[in-house]
This record gives structure tokens, C-alpha cells and sequence, in this order.
């Protein structure tokens, strides 16, 4: 069921996401990035929680980006750390419309 509250923010084309390859947003002063892997798009907060580090800056492996300071890992799923001492990260509901990315950013849930 597609809901359309004021929550649900739109981000950009699903075009525009390519496998792998992260991008960031800045959504009412909330940075978000997307992941689009295995045909499917996730939506985290950017920032580490170590120090500010842009999330969508560093590395995808499988469901996993990779801090490009820190070393931290976080599983895009479900924002859980996976290396390092670091707090879990928020993560986001999507939603595909026409065509198009929303993210709910009243709906991010932590690990």
C-alpha cells in the first residue's frame, strides 16, 4: 500500500541509481543515502556515527557499505554494525513510485 503522508519524501529517479554505487541526499536537513543492490534500493542515514563521514562516499560489499574514514561497516538492511565499536545506523522505508524514489523519513527504525 503506497502511503502519502508529508513524511514521505521524494529523492530522485530510480533511473538514476546504479548498482553498487551509492548516492547521497540532503532532506530537510537529514542526509540520506541510497543503495541500490540486487535490483532493490536502501535507504540509510549517511553520516557515520564515529565522526562525520559521508556513508555514500565509501564502499558497497554485498548489503554492506564501508566508512571511508573509519573502517566501520553497516549492513544497509537493517543499518546493524558490523566492524568497529560504533552504533548502529537508522534505516529508512523506500518506496518505488512510477518511476520514481521516496523515502519516509518519519519511518526510520534503528538496528
Amino acid at each position: 500500500m503506497t502511503t502519502t503522508t508529508t513524511s514521505w519524501k521524494h529523492l530522485c529517479a530510480a533511473a538514476k541509481l546504479r548498482e553498487g554505487e551509492p548516492l547521497g541526499f540532503t532532506v530537510d536537513e537529514l542526509r540520506i543515502g541510497l543503495y541500490k543492490i540486487d535490483d532493490e534500493i536502501f535507504a540509510t542515514d549517511d553520516v557515520c556515527p564515529h565522526a562525520f563521514a559521508l556513508l555514500s562516499t565509501g564502499f558497497i560489499e554485498g548489503h554492506v557499505v564501508e566508512c571511508p574514514l573509519h573502517g566501520a561497516m553497516f549492513d544497509v538492511r537493517n543499518g546493524e554494525c558490523h566492524a568497529g565499536d560504533y552504533d548502529d545506523i537508522r534505516v529508512f522505508p523506500v518506496e518505488v513510485r512510477d518511476g520514481e524514489v521516496y523515502v519516509n523519513i518519519d519511518g526510520a527504525a534503528a538496528a
